[in-house]
């Protein structure tokens, strides 16, 4: 189980790592001089004391998961449970609220959830509390923002070499994007504007679909087109597939104007001769010359009975969801990979086709799913239960996930470049990282945690695989050590300014002498939870360590909590 998984990797990697790499990080011993081992120690009885709490609090519900078990709540769930049992594997018990509402907002909208939104929804004791909480995620602005990031992660929005969109065009197709998911516009419309559109890419931004491939020919428009909105990878196609594929986009003509890096996109109406194609299920179509073949394929590829268009777009959400599609990798569609469940993708399918392609209504049904809402204990072997959906996937944060949540913990800011400056890719220290419009611009901590490059719009450029490099990382740059003492700061200040809402109730606290409830706001603030009490009496002995300045202390826990894998996963 993951959280065994935390017992045999975290401790002793933060115990050995730290000892053996001391002296290659010289510049932070003045950091750590308050004793390495007693930090590594802390560090290590904290992160024991969420693990094995998971069995032990009283009652109906963990830290991460409530004993009530799995309910059937929709068409999603009466399918999945019918399967497992076909196959004898039990789902996992529903998650805890406090776990529900950090994966909530950082699957939603990438972002952390506030201090005092924790405590509201922990206290709530409504039952629709957590769809009322979907809902409300679902209109806020960080969902445009984070959506955003992944439609401009699969149409590859970058300015620098190798898709030379360059900054004007970046900026026009970012807002294009963010607009479409802010309105909510209809998926087939948003597709069918991608792949008909003509006209300057800095002023009909859609057409930057064609300019944002490495390649004008019609093989790789075709390829692009096949992978974004069919998930198929068309070099895998028998060649007279592929060719009868291509002819849809070999009149799609290019040329630049007087303008810096702008670029015209236009349909070439030179060729007299009727053009033959061949839709990818074997149709053939004659087109008339002077009409556009990009139109003939979009009427095809959007048109309701198309069992590509509506597949992979259901099967992306889920995989964006979840970590991994029903038909797995996301953008693999074919044959001969078969969908962990053929009846629940049919099911999505036809509830974006009846909805209007409502891409908020196929997230709806997503997230309110007892599927969805699973914990990430697995009832018996955990990564056969992820394979299938019988516990929800644990997986570590996007890189600008993390980065963001750094940020927002330590009320620091993040350091942008780019490796070929042009105009326009200066962006303001308070910009968040989920917000970049462009791929070229990045910084150290994006990199290291595998922000893809977006060079092919396959959905594996993105690397969340936790790596040693990371880990030295979170535990001894002097980037992460500032923002961890920034996060103490800001902890701090936040507790203050709750201390001061109260004395205007006449209920004010020494908020400043209360150990238990400083505890409780570092943890709020970094886990979205109350620590156990196991937790929280670990932490205030050690915060009471004689020779150990209070502050020095109440550091190390922050450091602690941000190297333990509940902050750095999704779970």
């Amino acid at each position: 189980m993951w959280e065994d998984e935390i017992t045999a990797v975290s401790v002793p990697f933060i115990v050995v790592r730290m000892a053996y790499y001391a002296e290659s990080y010289r510049a932070m011993m003045y950091y750590f001089r308050s004793n390495l081992v007693v930090k590594a120690a802390v560090a290590a009885v904290v992160l024991f004391a969420g693990v094995n709490a998971i069995g032990q609090v009283g009652g109906k519900q963990s830290i991460f998961q409530d004993y009530s078990g799995y309910k059937v709540e929709n068409e999603i769930d009466r399918l999945v449970v019918s399967s497992l049992q076909q196959r004898g594997i039990r789902p996992a018990n529903k998650c805890s609220d406090a776990v529900f509402i950090r994966r909530a907002y950082l699957d939603v909208i990438g972002t952390l959830p506030e201090t005092e939104e924790v405590r509201k929804f922990l206290e709530n004791p409504r039952s629709s509390k957590r769809m009322l909480l979907i809902s409300s995620l679902l209109k806020r602005v960080e969902f445009a923002d984070y959506w955003s990031l992944k439609w401009c992660d699969l149409l590859r929005v970058k300015s620098e070499f190798p898709i030379n969109l360059w900054p004007n065009a970046v900026q026009a197709y970012h807002r294009w994007i963010r607009q479409s998911i802010a309105t909510n516009m209809p998926y087939d419309k948003f597709v069918r504007e991608l792949l008909t559109t003509s006209g300057s890419n800095f002023r009909y931004p859609q057409v930057n679909f064609y300019r944002a491939i490495q390649g004008h020919e019609p093989t790789a428009i075709a390829t692009a087109a096949a992978l974004n909105f069919m998930g198929a990878r068309l070099e895998t196609w028998p060649e007279d597939k592929r060719k009868g594929m291509e002819a849809f986009f070999s009149r799609v003509a290019y040329k630049s104007t007087a303008e810096w890096k702008e670029e015209i996109v236009y349909l070439d109406t030179s060729a007299t001769d009727s053009l033959r194609a061949v839709f990818p299920d074997g149709t053939e179509v004659r087109i008339q010359a002077g009409d556009d073949p990009r139109k003939v394929f979009a009427d095809w590829l959007i048109d309701k009975d198309n069992k590509w268009f509506a597949r992979n777009i259901v099967n992306r959400m889920w995989a964006w969801l979840f970590g991994r599609g029903i038909i797995h990798e996301a953008d693999d569609i074919r044959a001969d990979n078969r969908p962990a469940y053929p009846e629940v993708l049919a099911y999505l399918e036809k509830e974006l086709v009846e909805n209007d392609y409502d891409l908020q209504h196929i997230f709806k049904l997503i997230l309110n799913s007892s599927t969805y809402q699973q914990s990430s204990i697995a009832q018996g072997d955990q990564t056969k239960a992820e394979a299938v959906f019988a516990c929800y996937p644990v997986r570590q944060l996007d890189a600008e996930v993390l980065a963001d949540a750094l940020c927002k913990i330590s009320g620091t800011k993040e350091k942008y470049s780019s490796l070929i400056p042009e105009p326009f890719t200066f962006i303001p220290g308070d910009n968040r990282s989920i917000e970049l419009a462009d791929g070229s611009i990045t910084s150290p901590l994006l990199e290291m945690f595998g922000r893809p490059s977006r060079d092919t719009g396959l959905e594996s450029e993105r690397n969340s695989n936790p790596t040693d490099a990371q880990r030295l990382y979170m535990l001894n740059s002097t980037h992460i050590q500032t923002k961890v003492r920034g996060s103490l700061r800001q902890i701090q200040s936040g507790r203050k300014a709750q201390a001061k809402r109260k004395k205007a109730k006449g209920k004010r606290k020494k908020a400043n002498k209360n150990l238990p409830s400083q505890i409780d706001a570092v943890y709020l603030k970094i886990l979205s939870r109350f620590p156990t009490e196991a937790e929280k009496a670990v932490a205030e002995d050690y915060i009471k360590t004689s020779g150990i300045k209070p502050y020095m202390a109440k550091t190390d826990l922050v450091w602690a909590l941000i190297n333990s894998k509940e902050f750095l996963y999704r779970h």
